[in-house]
């Protein structure tokens, strides 16, 4: 990171939390220099794409069910949020900061850039990083706990790591949080705490939202504190990097060096070292992660409380030494993460294939563009039927469909038809409407809030609406 990067917070609130079949209602994005003053907020919505059944538990905690009426279109939505993000990170690359981000906000922004005939990988591309700071949260809580006020549950020293209690404990008003623009403030005012009590963390994880920052730290002298909440309880851990996957070397290997004999780890077959790192879990000496997302780390010399482990840090260190010294150990380990099977099974369905399908050609990342920069009805129906990969030709059949339903030709509109009748008619992983309108209706008759009355009965109209398209 450099003084020039600013900073890019943002948040999403969803139909449900399906994330190969949820779709975005409103994506808040708030822009701030590094000193976390806002210099330029994009607040959008937009309507439920015609299939996308919205789950009724989702509605009532986002409330956006005024989006069911929205003017504006998905794919017009998600094109003007990938355009206000290039241009604030046209002239400096930013960092992307979300709460949770990295298992869900940004998964979601992945795949609906790609349905869009959008480049997927902003957030982490041409220089941009990203930060995950529900995943600094677990460090800050482990190792830095007088950097906030650590919301408890009553029934015993519980951590809760939600945004919304986070900031109740720290006096930070939380009346408007699951509104993204809300939630966004919400993350500034928690990140500018932490920054005012504990700037040399802060700023270590901004280093790291790159892939670069992360070697340059998994590479450096001394050992490392991993610290994670795990089902609301503390788990402290003294590592080192001690290897990674030729293939695939976004995934790497820590050595656990609260054992108390690391040399004997040290000298076990491969066979064995296999076994440790397939095995996964938290209690064992070799652990797997991935460095293209936030990992809870930071450099042992932040710390201030030299008791937090029950090895002395002289003695970590000394072992950290060993690990770095010990090549054959680190070939062995790397050669272990490439012998693994890694084995997924074929989605099924087109939303699903984002991560394998591979990329687009020339050809098609042009036409893409040409896409977009053209309204003509006629125009876009001759690009997607020259599309050579055949998602990107659906997906585009999609937005046609949308936009300009009546000049879509006939195979376009069949296509149509049976993407509806398979996702409202149906049960499948994108829910079913039916049972979702018997769990609005059950719900309905449970309210005794006239706000959750009021979410319901307009979910419920919603979904009745889409099951009449069938019927």
């Amino acid at each position: 990171m450099t003084d020039n990067n600013n900073l890019i917070f943002y948040d999403t609130e969803t139909t449900g939390i399906q994330r190969d079949f949820s779709q975005i209602l409103q994506c808040g994005s708030v822009l701030t220099d590094k000193a976390f003053n806002s210099l330029e907020e994009q607040d959008i919505g937009c309507a439920p794409l015609p299939w996308i059944i919205p789950n009724p538990r989702a509605m009532l905690t986002n409330k956006k069910t005024n989006l069911f009426n929205s003017n504006v279109s998905h794919y017009e939505m998600i094109l003007d949020l990938q355009r206000q993000w290039k241009q604030w990170t046209l002239d400096n690359p930013g960092i992307f900061i979300s709460y949770n981000g990295h298992a869900f906000d940004e998964e979601l922004v992945r795949r609906q850039f790609f349905w869009n005939l959008l480049e997927p990988y902003i957030t982490n591309t041409n220089g941009n990083g990203r930060l995950d700071l529900m995943l600094m949260m677990h460090n800050i809580v482990c190792f830095f706990p007088e950097a906030i006020n650590i919301p408890l549950f009553e029934d015993g020293p519980k951590i809760s790591l939600k945004l919304e209690d986070i900031a109740r404990a720290n006096n930070i008003s939380a009346d408007s949080a699951h509104d993204a623009i809300a939630d966004c403030n919400l993350m500034i005012d928690v990140t500018k705490k932490i920054h005012s009590a504990v700037p040399d963390v802060f700023h270590s994880f901004l280093n790291i939202s790159t892939k670069p920052g992360v070697m340059n730290l998994l590479n450096t002298d001394g050992f490392l504190a991993l610290g994670e909440v795990f089902r609301r309880q503390i788990f402290r851990y003294p590592v080192v990097f001690c290897g990674s996957d030729p293939s695939r070397p976004n995934e790497i290997v820590f050595f656990d060096l609260s054992f108390d004999d690391p040399e004997e780890i040290l000298e076990l077959e491969l066979s064995e070292i296999f076994k440790l790192i397939n095995a996964g879990g938290r209690d064992g000496p070799l652990k797997k992660y991935k460095i293209n997302k936030t990992i809870p780390i930071c450099h042992s010399d932040l710390l201030t409380d030299r008791t937090l482990f029950d090895v002395d840090f002289d003695e970590l260190n000394r072992r950290a030494q060993l690990v770095k010294n010990h090549v054959d150990f680190q070939t062995k380990v790397s050669q272990a993460m490439s012998d693994r099977m890694m084995t997924f099974p074929e989605p099924e369905y087109i939303e699903q294939t984002i991560y394998s399908g591979g990329f687009p050609s020339y050809k098609d990342k042009d036409l893409m563009q040409e896409f977009h920069l053209t309204d003509d009805a006629e125009h876009r129906v001759k690009i997607a039927r020259n599309f050579e990969d055949e998602r990107t030709q659906i997906f585009a059949e999609r937005i046609i469909c949308q936009m300009h339903f009546e000049q879509a030709p006939n195979d376009f509109k069949n296509r149509y038809k049976e993407l509806f009748d398979e996702r409202i008619a149906s049960k499948g992983l994108w829910g079913y409407v039916e049972s979702s309108i018997e769990e609005t209706s059950k719900l309905l008759d449970e309210s005794d809030n006239q706000e959750t009355t009021n979410i319901l009965e307009d979910t419920l109209e919603h979904l009745k609406k889409m099951q009449s398209l069938i019927d």
